[in-house]
């Protein structure tokens, strides 16, 4: 999978994707995230992007031409994107199925918002979908972008070295996960549940099934709807 990020500050973006999971994906080369500064498609000299609003009010905003430039030469050279994402406040809450949908593309860009967002031109041409991470405003969309490759770019064939962690993982299922214990068996006074101890696959699954439907019923009612 390839992902392309159109941004106004790429450098944002560097340490979420050289460590740990991320990296060995893209060592392996099963994951390439090219991070490309919108500057280089600016209408001028100065590096210009962002231009007042029409009718008045303030924060500046993102214009057309470089966006539209830089999404145009990105597909010239690397194709037709699967999917062109705009991360937003006022997109649909990007939950685990949209990173399920979205780890089976092929390639995808993903646009960073800044000041008071981009031209809702772009929106409307270009855009295939408009994601949030939450209810909340950050000062860009880079850290929602790297949310959101970090969560599709994990349960990507091959990344994980166990593939069956990433189903187990909370809402594949509509469940949160359930607890989980290591060694010791003892700490503190407070025993590891001793059918975790059995060895038997069978209880340990039956035990995990019904401690995620205990804790999903307690902390997040809704997704059991």
């Amino acid at each position: 999978m390839r992902i392309d990020i159109l941004s106004a500050v790429p450098e944002l973006l560097n340490s979420p994707f050289e460590h740990s999971i991320m990296k060995r994906a893209q060592e392996r080369g099963l994951l390439e995230i090219k991070a490309h500064s919108l500057r280089k498609w600016a209408i001028n000299k100065h590096g210009q992007i962002d231009d007042y609003q029409y009718g008045g009010g303030a924060g500046m905003v993102m214009m057309c031409e470089p966006l539209a430039n830089a999404i145009d030469e990105l597909q010239k050279e690397n194709g037709k994107y699967d999917e062109i994402i705009f991360v937003t406040p006022d997109g649909k809450r990007f939950e685990q199925k949209d990173a399920n949908t979205l780890s089976l593309k092929n390639n995808i860009l993903i646009i960073c918002g800044h000041y008071k967002g981009i031209d809702q031109r772009i929106r409307d041409i270009y855009v295939t979908q408009e994601l949030s991470i939450g209810d909340y405003v950050l000062s860009g969309g880079e850290l929602a972008a790297a949310v959101i490759i970090d969560a599709v770019g994990r349960i990507i064939p091959g990344v994980l070295n166990d593939e069956t962690s990433a189903l187990t993982d909370s809402f594949q299922d509509n469940l949160l996960a359930p607890p989980v214990y290591s060694r010791p068996a003892v700490f503190r006074d407070k025993e590891v549940p001793a059918v975790l101890l059995t060895g038997d696959p069978k209880k340990v699954d039956a035990w995990r099934q019904e401690q995620a439907m205990e804790r999903t019923k307690t902390r997040r009612p809704d997704l059991l709807k």
